[in-house]
């Protein structure tokens, strides 16, 4: 089984880290670049994790910043765990990059919280509705059909580590009714399949799902969005677009996903409910 843990996100901490300690001496960008003959764009992207630092560049800014020897030896340690490859690398040629982010930074996530207004949520979908939901955007986002398989793979390995690891991820989710009624496959019984996988993974400790009644209008306008939490790291929410994902980290706008997700669930039916209009619903597909 694949081992939660993300380079992806300690490349984020150490140049978070990095970044702090430039804005402690007060100074710029250009003026790191300037005292260590570096271009100004290298330092920025650096410190965005657009570009991993070598161990060299690490110390020659510890040497700069005038750190001492335990933060020193923090920051190499961040620099040598962000250099390490996770489970999802090998896929990276058949999906986009925004979406090999986002599995890194669930790798390391404590809570999730899903709003799905038209599928049901990723972490929750069977093997059989992975499938015939990629076969159904594939002409519409225009991937390879040679690809197809690697997302379903790729979702069914999110779900073993997030969900049913010794370590799992929290995640609660509020989806609108309507998504139990979207049909997705040829057979009725993915969607009954899949209905019934919903009542058996909602038994699980951490695993929170409440669905928003049709009757009721949702609360916030926005599409699908997935708020992560961190342990020692500043939220972030993923947006899912058509063309790709798009990730809200800025704190204020972080915030405001908050509060909307906090509406869903005061608007959604409580756990026991949720779980007995799934239940109804299972024998609308029992044809």
């Amino acid at each position: 089984m694949p081992q939660r843990g993300s380079p992806a996100l300690r490349r984020r901490r150490l140049g978070l880290e990095l970044r702090r300690l430039r804005e402690g001496l007060h100074l710029t960008g250009d003026e790191v670049s300037e005292r260590l003959r570096w271009s100004t764009a290298k330092v920025s992207r650096i410190e965005t994790a657009k570009t991993l630092a070598s161990e060299v560049d690490v110390e020659v800014l510890a040497d700069l910043y005038g750190v001492d020897e335990s933060l020193r030896e923090v920051l190499v340690t961040l620099r040598r765990d962000a250099a390490r490859k996770g489970w999802w690398e090998r896929y990276r040629g058949s999906v986009p990059d925004d979406y090999i982010t986002l599995i890194g930074m669930e790798a390391e996530a404590t809570v999730a919280r899903n709003w799905e207004p038209q599928i049901v949520p990723g972490l929750l979908q069977t093997e059989d509705y992975v499938r015939s939901v990629a076969w159904a955007n594939q002409h519409a986002s225009q991937v390879p059909p040679s690809w197809l398989q690697d997302r379903v793979e790729i979702r069914v390995a999110r779900q073993r580590t997030l969900l049913h690891s010794t370590d799992p991820l929290t995640h609660v989710s509020v989806l609108h009714e309507s998504v139990l009624k979207n049909q997705y496959g040829d057979d009725p019984r993915v969607m009954r399949d899949q209905l019934v996988h919903l009542i058996e993974v909602s038994e699980l400790e951490h695993v929170e799902m409440r669905v928003l009644p049709q009757d009721v209008p949702p609360p916030v306008s926005t599409g699908a969005f997935l708020h992560l939490t961190f342990p020692d790291f500043q939220d972030v929410v993923y947006e899912e677009l058509l063309p790709g994902g798009r990730f809200v980290e800025d704190a204020e706008k972080v915030y405001q996903y908050e509060r909307a997700f906090g509406y869903l669930m005061e608007r959604a039916l409580d756990e026991t409910a949720s779980q007995e209009i799934i239940k109804k619903t299972i024998k609308y597909w029992d044809r």
